[in-house]
């Protein structure tokens, strides 16, 4: 393979935005001795409409030498705690699910589980399972202010805005990390007699070689589509939304800052809420088969008007986002690896899509070929590992809607067997008899860990499984009292996120909260 003058291995990043500045920082801060270029065209700004992260946003800025509170201030951040699903079941107003980011109790889930409807009937799972829901309903922060950074009494992630974490990846990666950035558009690519690719051009003329290639061009695909020709595998047939208008909404002086991502379901849809401390982000997913683009607008602007005081209605110019919902049908091709958009995309639920790019840039950093030969199997595996993710990714979003008992067409659509995949549908009939467990997520870093399916699940009223004997639930029922002390213990101690917000904060978190898991690929 080619190296540089001083033997280096070079590696070009086509594209820039998140996922590849997110890229290009983890890769330069493992391996230092990398040559890495980023090219991104000039002409395309980065916008940001707010964004959601999880736990694992925490490990990954460690691990780039990015301080915490820095960071927070830089990008307008705030702290993520999980997501919230208003109306999704019945659509009723007390119609609520939380998808905490810290687990339930340890032990027999079954027996948790009947512990809960015997002790506590009338309340929300997530808020008999974890401290975390009274934290959230609280609009608490999972931390106080003298922790030390990325540490928390309660697991988090962030909102922020995606374009000043750009712009903020941009100036750590050239001015700490070493890594070259060319502002030059991609007008071509120059192909080796293998069929890899040998160079890129540019506009001015310029060509960039490297020994690998990681295609960070978003839809547009430049490299893993137009170069090397990986077919699309189309995900719509399960998962329907392909539009989305957002907006950005003033917040009042003073007013709560929400702990975690509001997802309130439409008719067609849903409409995705996250509170920044200067704005909100606010945004109108649907089905173009179902609904309108101007339907959509009047949605959108319901919404604002319900629940963003001060909101201009009559002022919003929605930015419109079309896109297509699947993957390729290989993420790493030749000498060319597909992050971020190029990848796939799905609707933004759970906010996958930036844990996605960071699980790429980390399975790159953990096995970089040294050779051609190594690298074909590097591929294979990089492949079967992201396969594997996105297949649970769909499942997990589509539990979301088979669980409603919604009457409009796009909701009986979402339930129509047709639309879910065979694995799914065998995990709804195991979970009638027995809760999800490490025998249905088996790999030692799911996006998506059996918690998670629980609360999902449970939280929008799925049927409860056989119950265990009685001493086990005897047993269950204490812990869930343990839950509730803690609740009150984090109540009286930690801040409100705008108080710890406007003092200054984020001088807190160290590592990952041992109560989920951290993924490492």
């Amino acid at each position: 393979m080619g190296v540089t003058e001083d033997g280096a291995f070079r590696i070009v990043i086509a594209g820039g935005g998140t996922a590849g500045w997110l890229t290009a920082c983890v890769l330069a801060a493992r391996h230092p001795q990398l040559d890495i270029t980023l090219v991104e065209s000039p002409d395309i700004p980065t916008i940001g409409v707010g964004e959601g992260t999880w736990p694992t946003m925490r490990e990954t800025l460690a691990s780039i030498g990015r301080g915490e509170a820095e960071f927070m201030a830089a990008c307008d951040a705030s702290f993520k705690q999980g997501s919230r699903f208003d109306g999704w079941v019945t659509g009723a107003e007390d119609d609520i699910c939380l998808h905490p980011f810290t687990l339930p109790p340890p032990g027999n889930m079954a027996a948790l589980l009947h512990a809960w409807a015997s002790t506590a009937p009338a309340r929300r799972f997530a808020e008999v399972m974890t401290a975390q829901a009274a934290a959230c309903a609280q609009d608490l922060a999972p931390r106080q202010r003298g922790m030390p950074d990325y540490a928390g009494a309660l697991n988090y992630g962030y909102h922020f805005d995606a374009g000043k974490f750009a712009k903020l990846l941009t100036r750590h990666a050239t001015g700490r990390l070493g890594v070259k950035h060319v502002p030059a558009e991609i007008v071509g690519t120059i192909a080796a007699d293998n069929g890899d690719v040998a160079a890129l051009v540019l506009a001015d003329g310029r060509q960039l070689a490297a020994d690998l290639f990681i295609d960070c061009t978003g839809q547009a695909a430049r490299l893993i589509a137009g170069h090397c020709g990986v077919a699309w595998i189309d995900r719509s047939h399960v998962s329907f939304n392909d539009r989305a208008l957002a907006v950005q909404g003033p917040v009042a002086q003073g007013s709560p800052i929400a702990s975690q991502t509001i997802g309130t379901a439409h008719r067609a849809g849903w409409i995705w809420d996250i509170d920044l401390p200067t704005r909100r982000g606010i945004g109108c997913v649907y089905a173009s088969r179902f609904m309108s683009d101007d339907e959509a607008h009047a949605v959108l602007c319901a919404h604002v008007a319900a629940k963003v005081p001060g909101a201009d209605v009559t002022a919003l110019a929605p930015r419109r986002l079309a896109f297509a919902t699947g993957h390729r049908a290989r993420f790493w091709q030749g000498n060319v690896v597909a992050v971020g958009l190029s990848a796939g995309f799905i609707e933004p639920l759970e906010a996958s899509a930036i844990v996605l790019i960071e699980l790429s840039a980390r399975a790159l950093a953990d096995a970089l070929p040294a050779s051609r030969a190594a690298m074909d199997i590097h591929a294979r595996r990089f492949d079967d590992m992201f396969h594997t993710r996105w297949d649970r990714i769909v499942d997990f979003l589509k539990l979301h809607y088979v669980l409603s008992r919604q009457s409009e067409p796009y909701w009986q659509a979402q339930r129509d067997p047709a639309s879910l995949s065979p694995r799914l549908a065998e995990d709804l009939v195991l979970w009638r008899e027995q809760p999800p467990s490490a025998r249905d997520f088996p790999l030692h870093d799911e996006m998506f860990p059996p918690a998670s399916q629980h609360y999902i699940l449970y939280g929008m009223g799925h049927a409860l499984p056989p119950a265990p004997p009685a001493p086990a639930i005897a047993a269950a029922a204490a812990r869930l009292a343990e839950v509730q002390a803690r609740s009150r213990q984090l109540g009286a101690a930690l801040p409100e996120n705008r108080i710890y917000l406007a003092a200054g904060a984020a001088q807190a978190a160290c590592g990952p909260h041992a109560s989920w898991p951290i993924i490492r690929s």
